[in-house]
């Protein structure tokens, strides 16, 4: 199993990037090989601070660097040799078995759609966030910004996604999948959510259990929810913006720290032919350390697999 990080790729890189390896190569299995992409005399530098071995892991120089504010399309193309793209053309060419980064995240979209391909049968790809239960467990929401504008006939294949990365991933049984609406009611919202709940509705290939109102999204009502990117990326920003309000107020609760972008360590893009992880821009060591565990988890589900086998 081979995992390639960007090591330049987020604000704090490469110091956090680095040390989140380290980390991460302290709790994976032996057998999982960490590739760490980037300018080398930098990654030297930052294992030799960190005291960990530079023989734990495979290093390949990248003497570009995708920065924040470059242009997400033209970054990849106008930069070949940076570690981002060199992440995905290993991944492409099955040198790699999964690949995240906390660079660029338009650049790591662009990647991912210019450079790998689109599972057979999946019309749009879209970027899954997991949203804390009250009651405990997670429910995945999708999409959260690749697709603002889709299409019934989309939302409908993410929930066939959805509902298979929460069963292989998370482990639930027979998922239930939600529908994001303005009410509860199969006639509410608007011509997309209806036609979208026509097609949903009684259909063989997941758990549809109806509309899912906002007020919801926290709650037991379904496991996974479908929307537009537009609608999803509005929520997602709402709870990171929640989170840090609650902190800023110095209120605490174990609840509350599940909101911590740290415990995830990145959202992934499901319906592509391999595992990438898109990290936060301000990764800390430990939140690029749990997408590394989160990419080897995924991996091992097989949810690749799973899904060729669903879109045939």
């Amino acid at each position: 199993m081979r995992i390639g990080l960007d090591i330049m790729g987020g604000d704090f890189a490469p110091s956090a990037t680095v040390q989140g390896a380290v980390l991460a190569k302290a709790e994976l299995p032996a057998s999982t090989e960490l590739v760490l992409i980037g300018d080398e005399n930098l990654i030297f530098g930052q294992l030799e601070e960190s005291n960990a071995s530079a023989s734990d892991f495979t290093i390949i120089h990248a003497d570009q660097k995708i920065e924040m504010g470059d242009h997400p399309v033209r970054a990849i193309s106008m930069k070949p040799r940076s570690s981002m793209a060199y992440g995905f053309n290993k991944l492409a060419n099955g040198e790699l078995d999964a690949f995240c980064s906390a660079g660029n995240t338009g650049a790591m979209l662009a990647g991912t759609m210019f450079t790998l391909k689109t599972i057979p049968g999946i019309i749009r790809p879209a970027i899954a966030v997991a949203l804390p239960r009250k009651s405990g467990g997670n429910t995945l929401l999708l999409d959260v910004g690749l697709n603002p504008d889709v299409r019934q006939d989309v939302l409908y294949q993410f929930g066939i996604m959805g509902s298979l990365y929460s069963h292989h991933v998370y482990g639930v049984e027979n998922p239930g999948v939600g529908l994001l609406n303005i009410g509860s009611e199969e006639d509410k919202g608007s011509i997309l959510s209806k036609a979208a709940y026509q097609l949903m509705k009684g259909n063989p290939d997941f758990n549809f259990v109806g509309n899912v109102e906002g007020n919801e999204l926290f709650f037991d009502k379904a496991d996974v929810v479908v929307c537009d990117g537009f609608a999803g990326n509005v929520v997602l920003k709402q709870a990171e913006s929640f989170y840090y309000l609650m902190k800023g107020l110095k209120c605490s609760d174990p609840f509350l720290e599940r909101f911590n972008y740290e415990n995830f360590g990145g959202t992934p893009i499901l319906g592509i032919g391999s595992p990438v992880l898109i990290g936060h821009g301000i990764s800390s060591p430990l939140a690029i350390k749990n997408m590394l565990v989160q990419n080897k988890t995924i991996l091992e589900s097989g949810l690749i697999t799973k899904l060729i086998k669903a879109f045939k």
